[in-house]
């Protein structure tokens, strides 16, 4: 400052004189790190959605078992491999069970009657066309665009393309052998209920004798094409107008009366056998309870996909998070032992990591299956495969994690105040470690599931039984028919792509929440 430089005194002033300066006490309480975690987390819209989507296939998985009509073991073959159906949006044509079909002639013929029959109670062969479209049992929804073809054989060929065919009504008929006992208790649900199971007889096919299906009330050639007899006893092959009356083809006694029963050997009341004719709609009826309603359809052997897809998901995720808390302590142990001792030990541990890291794990879950599912289960097979190597990834970051807070002051402090080497570990190094770790098992998850999925679509893994299943055996016994069934494939594929998105989505979230550089920043 230059000596000469004179400032008067007036220039200067007293600054807050009148003021008392004190620290402002903070309003808001102090966030502890779950909470500033939980903050964050809440701040990542993409992960918000992923883990509510995560939520409810959880809350799916578990609800469908709770308000199902079915036992998970429930299955019926003549409903295999059908679409949804479901009676509360049936009237608006989603989920009817109804299946586009190009119908041959012959096809259309056979479907309409199955409507006409259901009517003939009486067996009088008199009900028409009409009655028999309206009946609540006629598999025919819609009929398609008539159209006419040449076959091979340079032969016309009518075609009712993309008809809308009911694929639980158009069973039909079928025959059953009864106990008297059980076609006496049908008879009185019958009266209880008035829903009609049995129905009289058919004649058997003089000109195709081989053929047992009950919904032959006509006579028909070896090939299946329906025909009438000619005055001449020539026949002549029905045509689709002509084949909407009901042939009277029923079996009848001297007095000219419908049969609705044969006996079929046995000997006294309980082990008389019955041979019936039922509406097999109805019987399903009478034998469960309820309409065959599957609101995703069911798979291939007859079981309901809602039931079978609750089912996988919930093994599914079971085995998944199994591996994720085995491979998390294993992982924290053998991680934390590496990045606190370090050294020669460090060295060995990490030689032993780099030999089991080497192996395939394909080769491994081969392996198990071929010689020990036998002994122990597949599932206990599978945990063991993944759980072989699973861990080493987890006990890499611990291990770099530990190397990373070992030297930091607090721990030195620790040390001198005489804490043991377990009490440094797991109160001082450990729960700074405790974010990289979860982050780390929530993304093992769809790892997991992915991996389960791939095996038993490879057919490596069978998880599949009466009773178990997972998504990948549900992909793999749909891998064959899922041209013609895509639900079989779709429903599946769906829930394992939004487990693999969603999970990741929620670990990248955790990943970021669980930052401790991130700690206190505000967006």
């Amino acid at each position: 400052m230059d000596p000469n430089l004179q400032i008067p005194k007036e220039k200067f002033e007293f600054v807050n004189t009148g003021d008392h300066i004190s620290d402002v006490k903070f309003e808001d309480k102090p966030i502890g790190y779950f909470r500033d975690a939980w903050n964050r987390f809440c701040k990542n819209k993409a992960s918000v959605v992923a883990a509510i989507i995560i939520v409810c296939i959880v809350l799916f998985a578990f609800a469908v078992p709770l308000f199902s009509n079915m036992s998970p073991t429930f299955m019926d073959t003549y409903y295999s491999k059908k679409g949804p159906r479901n009676m509360l949006t049936r009237s608006i044509g989603i989920a009817d069970g109804g299946m586009k079909r190009d119908l041959t002639e012959r096809g259309m013929i056979k479907a309409a009657a199955i409507g006409m029959a259901a009517e003939d109670t009486e067996g009088t062969g008199k009900v028409t066309l009409e009655e028999g479209m309206e009946s609540y049992y006629q598999p025919v929804m819609s009929i398609g665009e008539e159209t006419v073809t040449l076959d091979a054989a340079k032969k016309e060929k009518k075609l009712f393309s993309k008809s809308n065919v009911d694929v639980y009504l158009e069973v039909g008929f079928i025959y059953r052998s009864l106990k008297a006992s059980e076609y006496e208790a049908i008879l009185e649900w019958q009266n209880e209920t008035g829903l009609q199971v049995f129905y009289p007889l058919v004649e058997d096919n003089e000109y195709n004798p081989d053929s047992s299906d009950a919904n032959n009330w006509y006579k028909a050639t070896s090939k299946g094409d329906p025909v009438k007899v000619l005055a001449n006893g020539q026949t002549k092959k029905i045509t689709y107008k002509e084949g909407m009356v009901l042939e009277d083809n029923y079996k009848r006694d001297a007095d000219g009366n419908p049969i609705y029963f044969q006996h079929t050997g046995g000997g006294g009341f309980d082990n008389a056998q019955y041979r019936v004719r039922v509406l097999y709609y109805n019987y399903y009826r009478y034998l469960n309870g309820f309409e065959p309603n599957y609101i995703l359809g069911t798979d291939s052997q007859g079981y309901d996909m809602a039931q079978r897809l609750a089912g996988g998901i919930k093994l599914s995720l079971l085995v998944a998070v199994c591996v994720s808390v085995i491979n998390f302590i294993i992982g924290a142990l053998y991680g934390a032992v590496e990045g606190y001792y370090g050294g020669t030990l460090d060295i060995i541990l990490e030689r032993i990591s780099d030999i089991l890291n080497g192996v395939p794990f394909i080769v491994v879950a081969t392996l198990f299956q071929i010689h020990l599912s036998a002994k122990v289960g597949a599932v206990p097979c599978l945990l063991f495969a993944f759980v072989l190597t699973g861990w080493l990834g987890t006990a890499y970051r611990v291990r770099t994690q530990f190397y990373r807070f070992k030297n930091q002051e607090y721990v030195m402090a620790a040390r001198t105040l005489g804490a043991k080497d377990s009490r440094i570990i797991w109160k001082h190094i450990f729960p700074n470690t405790l974010g990289t770790i979860i982050t780390s098992c929530a993304l093992v998850i769809p790892s997991v599931v992915f991996s389960e999925s791939m095996l038993s679509y490879l057919g490596i893994v069978k998880l599949g039984s009466a009773d178990t299943t997972s998504l990948g055996t549900l992909l793999s016994d749909a891998a064959s028919i899922w041209t013609n069934y895509p639900h079989l494939m779709v429903v599946p594929a769906v829930i394992i792509s939004l487990l693999m998105i969603s999970f990741n989505l929620f670990g990248n979230g955790l990943r970021d929440a669980f930052n401790p550089s991130l700690r206190g920043v505000e967006e």
